[in-house]
């Protein structure tokens, strides 16, 4: 390895990733995902917020991929997290349900009525794909973000918020590479502070014994009845 190349792997984020080129509707999209499952990287909707549970080593490559988010301009990122809700074993009621996600920029322009069609055929046995160790600058993980005024959408940053779509179980969040930049650290906060915390004291979910959480806000659709908030929420492994 050369020095110039060792000192990128020192000061980058790394893990591993498939690579789907696949072609739809006359248009051809680079589908991007964890090599491996994310086994303690869950997601599902309640009735007012998307709520993502994740443990520190998954959680650190959830906020990798969100950094790869807004650098692919041209790719969808696509986290399978509906079977890790399952195995979370959640007793999910009508109002509750897991779900994947999907980081689009919006330079991709993806129509999310399309997915279901796309997730098919990259999930076909025979569809071809590529794995590779994507390399993410730590410098594009911001150290602290401005704080939004949520309630006057005259705030500039409100621009920054990331848009949502539910589809197909799926939610998809489409935005600027500032957006999925500025979001990114709350996932790496909550991988940071939740395993000191969960070394000494009772965990309890949503409860007040132990809990390390943060929120992204989300720009609201108020005729869709959309959350506003994406929960990320530090739980230590539950599955071997």
């Amino acid at each position: 390895m050369t020095a110039s190349r060792a000192a990128l792997a020192r000061d980058s984020l790394q893990l591993k990733i498939t690579s789907q080129q696949v072609r739809l509707g006359g248009q051809e999209y680079r589908v991007i995902s964890p090599a491996k499952p994310l086994k303690n990287g869950a997601l599902y909707k309640t009735r007012s917020s998307y709520d993502m549970f994740v443990d520190r080593a998954d959680g650190r490559r959830i906020g990798a991929l969100w950094l790869l988010a807004a650098r692919s301009p041209r790719s969808l990122v696509y986290l399978p997290t509906r079977t890790a809700a399952m195995e979370l074993g959640i007793d999910f009621d009508r109002e509750e349900k897991p779900l994947d996600l999907v980081l689009a920029h919006q330079a991709v322009q993806f129509r999310p009525s399309l997915w279901k069609k796309l997730r098919a055929r990259i999930k076909a046995g025979n569809a071809p794909r590529e794995v590779r160790t994507a390399s993410v600058p730590e410098r594009d993980l911001p150290a602290e973000t401005r704080e939004i005024n949520y309630v006057a959408p005259s705030d500039p940053a409100h621009r920054n918020l990331l848009q949502q779509h539910v589809f197909a179980e799926t939610l998809f969040l489409t935005g600027s590479t500032t957006a999925f930049r500025e979001a990114a650290p709350h996932i790496f906060t909550v991988t940071k502070e939740g395993p000191p915390a969960a070394a000494t004291q009772l965990y309890i979910s949503g409860g007040c014994n132990y809990h390390v959480c943060r929120s992204i806000y989300l720009r609201p659709d108020l005729r869709a009845h959309n959350a506003e908030q994406f929960h990320v929420e530090f739980c230590p492994p539950w599955s071997r």
